[in-house]
Order: C-alpha cells, then sequence, then structure tokens
C-alpha cells in the first residue's frame, strides 16, 4: 500500500492534472477536498507550509504540488516512490 494523500480543491485544473496522472497509473489515492472545508485546509497548511493545490503526501511525506509530481514522473523517479512496475517497452 503506498498510502498516498492529495489535498485538492474542486475547481483547481492542476488538482484534476495531478489526480488524473495518480489514477493512469493505477494508484488509488486518498483525496480531501478542501474546497468548502476550513478545517481540513487548516490541516494542510500545517503539514504543507503552503496553501496551494494541490499537495499531496505519500506515506505522509510531502512531495508537493501538481508539477513536482509530474516532474519525478518525467525523471522516473515517480513508480519506484510509488511502488509501481514499470512496463518496458519490448
Amino acid at each position: 500500500m503506498n498510502n498516498v494523500e492529495i489535498y485538492t480543491k474542486s475547481y483547481c485544473p492542476y488538482c484534476q492534472r495531478a489526480k488524473e496522472l495518480l489514477r493512469i497509473k493505477g494508484i488509488s489515492f486518498q483525496e480531501h477536498d478542501i474546497t468548502h472545508d476550513p478545517f481540513k485546509e487548516t490541516e494542510m497548511r500545517q503539514r504543507a507550509r503552503t496553501q496551494t493545490v494541490p499537495q499531496i503526501f505519500i506515506a505522509g511525506t510531502l512531495l508537493g504540488g501538481c508539477s513536482d509530481l509530474f516532474e519525478l514522473d518525467e525523471k522516473g523517479a515517480l513508480d519506484a516512490l510509488l511502488g509501481v512496475s514499470r512496463c518496458s517497452d519490448g
């Protein structure tokens, strides 16, 4: 189990992109929609020390936002971090 959490807002296109990448990789995640939840938003701000969304945590450790997620994926490091096997072409 990879224990992925993502704090989102319903109208955030970066949140949608981050969730879509996780879905494509077959990664289940717990979403915390803070659009109308000030208590969860406060929790996110305390954990991530920022107010921007999305904020992604893996096994309780802050990964960062959408651009951080995609950057790790482009480097090939995200699969290892998530425990996902990469399929080789060939």
